[in-house]
């Protein structure tokens, strides 16, 4: 690429790791990565070829060669962190889920637009090429009437009560690190529920470790979804027509292939993903094209306003089945 924008990339952890290796991959400009200790920093630019380590995220947003930050901290700070980027005149692309809850996630988008900034959501598998092909596809009328939507997001994930996954105060759950993908997919596909029903099992440390959600819409439509952090299981999706079916293989919510098929077991489409890397640079790539053209509501995939509405939802969701965070207002 070139012409793009300057990355900066505030913390260092594993997914930070993921999302500035499809970066350098396929060609952006990394220039700076900032944690709370420059050792950690340094460790990082040393293994991507970056140029510039910080050891604070303040010196990272401070930086007049960075357009963009990537905000990669805990679901806590999420907030706290793109505010001070955006403060600083940057642009964020925010890990998912977008904030803690609905009211943070408010602030932010409220800062950026005050700002003249564009503050995005990571939800990634929004920009994959085979989501992309699904939109059109439902849209098409090739399903027929679109009638419901299934999808797991299922991960048999450590059950150490001090991992992050499993710790109140980081925002730990399967709700807020699994759930949140078919939950945004429903909300792509179907938009604003008008009725949700949830059911979640917690663990000793009061996270879910499994929650099923069934969305109802006013024109009857139903999606349901189940996440679960302790068990593995088919991480398949299938939006369902009365003319055909999409069904997106597994994991559906990485690149993957998907076929159209009539309710006779006729396919009428396969689609099969070439990516270069895990896919995540595609939301960088939205980033980037949306300020080139002045679009800082965050476009039409995943507005900054559809990222607070989703944040809502989860709230929804957490009153249902009597999930607070510490801290919370």
């Amino acid at each position: 690429m070139t012409d793009g924008l300057r990355w900066g990339i505030l913390a260092t952890g594993g997914i930070a790791r993921l999302f500035t290796n499809d970066l350098t991959l396929n060609g952006f400009d990394v220039r700076a990565a900032g944690s709370r200790s420059l050792e950690s920093a340094e460790a990082f630019v040393s293994d991507f070829d970056v140029p510039t380590a910080y050891g604070s995220y303040e010196e990272l947003v401070a930086d007049p060669g960075i357009d963009a930050v990537y905000v990669a901290t805990p679901h806590p700070w999420h907030a706290a962190n793109a505010l001070l980027a955006i403060e600083a005149g940057k642009h964020v692309l925010i890990e998912k889920p977008f904030t803690l809850n609905e009211a943070e996630a408010r602030r932010v988008a409220d800062a950026a637009r005050d700002r003249g900034v564009l503050a995005l959501e990571a939800m990634w598998t929004r920009y994959l090429p085979h989501m992309e092909r699904v939109r059109e596809i439902a849209a098409s009328g090739v399903l027929g009437e679109v009638r419901s939507l299934i999808a797991d997001h299922t991960q048999k994930l450590p059950d150490d009560p001090t991992h992050r996954l499993n710790a109140l105060e980081l925002g730990g759950g399967a709700l807020l690190d699994l759930g949140i993908y078919p939950v945004s997919f429903a909300w792509d596909l179907f938009g604003a529920p008008s009725t949700i029903q949830s059911t979640a099992v917690f663990r000793s440390t009061g996270a879910d470790v499994e929650i099923s959600v069934q969305f109802g819409y006013d024109d009857g439509r139903i999606a349901s979804t189940f996440s679960s952090s302790d068990a593995a299981g088919p991480n398949r999706a299938v939006v369902l027509g009365t003319e055909a079916r999409i069904e997106i293989d597994p994991v559906w919510y990485t690149p993957t292939s998907f076929r159209v098929v009539q309710p006779d077991g006729t396919v009428l489409e396969e689609f099969r993903s070439d990516v270069v890397g895990r896919g995540m640079h595609f939301q960088a790539a939205a980033l980037e094209r949306l300020v080139a053209e002045g679009r800082l509501d965050g476009g039409d995939v995943l507005s900054t306003e559809e990222s607070v509405a989703i944040m809502g939802t989860l709230d929804r969701i957490r009153a249902e089945i009597g999930l607070r965070y510490p801290g919370e207002e």
